[in-house]
């Protein structure tokens, strides 16, 4: 099994308040960033490292460096399906095309992050 982490910020936390998948909220880094673990099957891993520039598999087997295209679109279908299983993955793949090209520009310029990471810099300071 290999996973994907959808990080959250305050924004994307509001977005899915109420919802099944607030109790699925998971801490990272000490609680300094909040996501939502999927867990991804080999077959459907296989497709997003195949057909998505970058992404790759690392030791703890999350799916890491997939683009930011696909990382929007994934959270989207996670807040407008309310769940975190392999068939929303399935439903973000169908938009393969789309993110492909969409991906394909990143290269040129990096999209604006969407993630408010006000939180973890305050952590940052007061650890320092």
């Amino acid at each position: 099994m290999n996973y994907l982490a959808v990080l959250l910020d305050s924004k994307r936390i509001s977005d899915i308040k109420g919802s099944p998948l607030e109790s699925k909220v998971t801490d990272m880094f000490g609680g300094a960033i909040k996501a939502l673990i999927i867990e991804v099957p080999e077959n459907l891993a296989g497709k997003i490292i195949e057909n998505l520039p970058g992404a790759r598999l690392d030791a703890r087997f999350f799916i890491e460096e997939a683009p930011i295209a696909f990382k929007r679109a994934l959270f989207e279908k996670i807040k407008t399906m309310k769940s975190i299983g392999a068939e929303v993955i399935d439903a973000v793949l169908t938009d393969l095309p789309k993110i492909k090209e969409l991906a394909a520009k990143e290269s040129e310029s990096l999209p604006i992050p969407d993630v408010d990471i006000s939180e973890a810099l305050g952590l940052q300071k007061k650890a320092a």
